[in-house]
């Protein structure tokens, strides 16, 4: 029996990998947001804020594109030292700064899954805790000269080069990644979805 297609509010290929890999065929939906955050925001209400503002916006897209009702997905990942939210970097010089930050600290991963209906929204936030190594200046400048840090979260993808940063995680490997999904599941089983 084929599963039903959800829509996906997200432009990241981890997350369109991710619902691949748990097998929940989807169409992408595009949604537009503004993703400052607020002052004092703390990162896991950030996430939650964030993925809760593209679902709305993705309903509201395929709305007004006359195309079917479906469960639509969204989601949100930041990395967060302390309270500080560390975002995409703007350019190379941002994420050796924010590499240098990370270097030697424990650190979170955040990453915020809703699911809407059309009618209802639900949200659920992953916390996964990363223990960064030392890293040296060499390193940091070479990883950021590959060019994967650019479009992440804290300037580092755990499922890419970037896993040679990390000693250890607690917490969820997908969710740093960028979808959580045992939570996602969790949230489809909500709203009725058939996961297997």
């Amino acid at each position: 029996m084929s599963k039903p297609v959800i829509y996906l509010a997200s432009a990241s290929p981890r997350r369109r990998e991710l619902l691949t890999q748990i097998g929940v065929p989807f169409e992408l939906v595009r949604c537009e947001i503004d993703e400052t955050p607020l002052p004092g925001e703390h990162p896991r209400a950030y996430v939650a804020r964030l993925a809760a503002a593209k679902a709305a916006a993705g309903v509201a897209t395929y709305r007004a594109q006359g195309l079917p009702q479906r469960l639509l997905l969204s989601a949100d990942t930041t990395v967060a030292l302390g309270t500080q939210i560390l975002g995409k970097p703007v350019d190379a010089a941002d994420a050796c700064d924010m590499l240098r930050t990370l270097s030697g600290t424990v650190h979170e991963v955040y990453t915020g899954v809703a699911i809407s209906d059309g009618e209802r929204t639900e949200t659920v936030v992953s916390t996964t805790e990363v223990r960064f190594r030392s890293v040296s200046e060499a390193d940091i400048i070479a990883y950021v000269a590959t060019g994967e840090p650019m479009d992440k979260a804290g300037s580092y993808g755990a499922q890419g080069r970037g896993a040679l940063l990390i000693d250890s995680l607690e917490g969820s490997f997908s969710g740093v990644v960028g979808l959580p999904l045992t939570e996602t599941g969790d949230l489809l089983r909500v709203f009725g979805y058939p996961l297997w």
